[in-house]
């Protein structure tokens, strides 16, 4: 048998708008950009790829099953600028054939820098997707596919995961196959699902290339590929990012057309199937363990951190927005404190990246600068203002106690909810869930 998991990745993050030496205001983000490119991805990518979904769906009588991580960032964007899309998602729920999974909610790298960060964003994500879609994720995506052999202990810490996605990269899996299920090596009861990279990446990547020895890809010659698992694996895990459709791969192509008769020349084999996620995790038991002593992701040739950490700028742009983390937080002001979350997104550290020469077209899609070096001059502008509004909201809280010792506070950074104080840190998501 070959189930077939399909996942989707859907994320836009906050752009940031040029900001100069000289700019003094807290207008960080490019609304105006951000809500062009939010709605032209929804009309080229999400509405059709959800109408279709629905579609399928409802023509092979939920047979044909999905799933999704959904970043916070998008979801904010999506209510704010495209209400059909998300409704179209909560439609998508609703069929019992749709899961979504738990993610970090600002997309960061939050899971190499800060245990506390990590854990915050993960359980606001997790509050989040129970509030829009019904659902309480039970396998977990870490940002661009990250992961490493700490991860699942952080995992089972916060709890309620029963697995983790991560990319069936070579050098880990050796002669072993992506299409089993998998353990992490330090005995942790998760499992793993790794994403068959190359059978991913013919869709994701080459359906288009002119220049491929298998173009045209035909549903029924992807289904012969898919059909040849069967006997040597359990599962295909296909992950890509949703902009496949429609926004990476454009309509004319004939994607959306591919897609369409994908799931009946699937399921004209006896033995195939569609699950999701957590049917993967139910059905089959772990082959083996996986060693991942070094970091991996999904990005790029080399399937490591260097699109985001690959260069000076890059290490330093990280390093100074997570050390800002202590000073951010005890400002207890929310709106310092969002728009610090909403600094640590990847893609503001992708776009620094100077990888060009084998993933140029990669690192430019969607760019808004015209080199990684503007890119990061822009950044550290924002984190500057960032670290002078920590020192202005520290000096005014420290004020407003020397004038009110021992007072209750007045600041009204802190709300009650239920019998619970909760601090503006917690504030920031708890309003949202």
């Amino acid at each position: 048998m070959a189930s077939v998991c399909f996942y989707f990745q859907v994320h836009q993050p906050w752009r940031l708008r040029h900001y100069t030496v000289f700019d003094r205001d807290s207008n960080y983000f490019d609304e105006q950009k951000n809500a062009e490119i939010c709605r032209k991805v929804a009309n080229k990518c999400y509405l059709p790829s959800n109408l279709l979904m629905l579609k399928l769906i409802k023509k092979y009588g939920g047979k044909f099953k999905i799933s999704y991580s959904i970043t916070g960032v998008v979801l904010e964007q999506l209510e704010r600028y495209a209400p059909e899309v998300l409704n179209t998602f909560k439609h998508l729920a609703a069929t019992g054939c749709v899961e979504f999974l738990g993610e970090t909610y600002y997309h960061s790298l939050s899971s190499l820098y800060s245990k506390d960060e990590f854990f915050r964003q993960v359980i606001a994500h997790k509050k989040t997707i129970e509030r829009l879609f019904g659902q309480t994720p039970r396998v977990f995506r870490n940002t661009e596919l990250i992961y490493n052999n700490n991860l699942p202990a952080l995992i089972e810490e916060i709890g309620g995961f029963d697995a983790i996605l991560a990319e069936g990269a070579d050098h880990i899996l050796g002669y072993r196959s992506p299409n089993f299920v998998y353990r992490p090596v330090n005995g942790s009861r998760l499992k793993l699902l790794l994403k068959n990279y190359r059978l991913s990446d013919d869709i994701a990547f080459r359906f288009s290339n002119r220049g491929w020895s298998q173009w045209p890809l035909t549903a029924d010659k992807f289904a012969h590929w898919v059909n040849a698992v069967n006997g040597c694996g359990y599962v295909v895990n296909l992950f890509m990012d949703y902009e496949t459709f429609g926004e990476h791969q454009w309509e004319d192509t004939g994607i959306f057309e591919f897609l369409s008769h994908l799931p009946g020349e699937i399921l004209k084999h006896p033995d195939n199937n569609f699950k999701t996620p957590s049917e993967v995790v139910d059905s089959f038991e772990a082959v083996d363990s996986i060693d991942v002593p070094y970091t991996i992701s999904w990005a790029d040739i080399e399937r490591d951190l260097s699109a985001w950490l690959g260069n000076a700028m890059q290490t330093n742009a990280l390093a100074e927005i997570y050390k800002l983390e202590s000073r951010v937080k005890s400002t207890d002001d929310p709106d310092i404190i969002t728009d610090w979350r909403k600094l640590q997104t990847s893609d503001h550290f992708y776009y620094m990246c100077t990888k060009y020469f084998s993933d140029g077209d990669v690192h430019k899609y969607f760019n808004p600068y015209d080199s990684p070096y503007e890119s990061y001059i822009n950044f550290m502008n924002i984190l500057d203002n960032l670290d002078y509004r920590c020192s202005a909201a520290i000096d005014a809280k420290q004020q407003r106690l020397i004038a009110c010792p021992g007072g209750q506070r007045r600041s009204g950074r802190s709300q009650k909810t239920g019998n619970k104080n909760l601090s503006a840190v917690d504030l920031c998501f708890s309003e949202r869930s």
